[in-house]
C-alpha cells in the first residue's frame, strides 16, 4: 500500500529446514525518515552495534519498532548535523518450524518536487557545528539509493568534505 508519504511492506518468511544456512534480509538502512516495524514472535530483527557486531532485536510482544531512516539522519544532520543515526540492520531466518512475518511502515516526505530541497535547518548550524550534508531533492536521494545501493554510500553523495 502506498500513500503520499507512507509506505507499508509486509514481509513474509517461510519456515527453513536449515535457516543457519540462508539470509532472511540483507544488510541495509531504510531511506525513509522513519519506519515503524510490527515484529511476530519469532524473532529474526538484527542490529549492527557501533563496534560491527550483530545483535538480535528479541520481539515484545505489542510493542512497535521505530527505526530512523536515511532522509531523517540526513535530514536531522542536516537538522541536527549526524546527531541522529540510521540504523543498519538485517534479518537472519531463526526457526526450522515457524514462519517469521513482519509489516514496517515507512514514513518518507510528502513533499517531491523538484523545488523541494532536504537541507540543514540555519538554527542548528553553529561555528562549532559545520554543515555535513549538501541540500537535495527526494528525487535525486532515491536515485542515489538506487545507484549505490542500501548501504551508507547512497548518504555519503551527499556529504561534504570539510578540511
Amino acid at each position: 500500500m502506498q500513500v503520499e508519504g507512507l509506505l507499508m511492506a509486509c514481509h513474509y518468511y517461510p519456515p527453513c529446514p536449515e535457516p543457519a544456512r540462508v539470509v532472511g534480509g540483507l544488510e541495509h538502512t531504510d531511506p525513509s525518515l522513519f519506519t515503524v516495524l510490527a515484529q511476530d514472535g519469532v524473532g529474526g530483527l538484527q542490529v549492527r552495534l557501533r563496534d560491527g557486531r550483530w545483535a538480535d532485536v528479541p520481539p515484545e510482544p505489542g510493542a512497535l519498532l521505530v527505526n530512523i531512516g536515511d532522509v531523517l539522519k540526513v535530514r536531522c544532520p542536516v537538522v541536527s548535523n549526524d546527531e541522529y543515526e540510521s540504523v543498519e540492520h538485517r534479518v537472519v531466518i531463526k526457526s526450522c518450524e515457524d514462519a517469521r512475518v513482519s509489516i514496517a511502515l515507512f514514513f518518507n516526505p510528502a513533499k517531491r518536487q523538484e523545488s523541494d530541497l532536504f537541507g540543514p535547518l540555519p538554527e542548528l548550524l553553529t561555528a562549532g557545528k559545520q554543515q555535513r550534508y549538501r541540500a537535495f531533492t527526494l528525487t535525486e536521494f532515491m536515485s542515489s539509493r538506487r545507484e549505490h545501493g542500501h548501504g551508507t554510500k547512497s548518504i555519503d553523495q551527499f556529504r561534504i568534505a570539510h578540511e
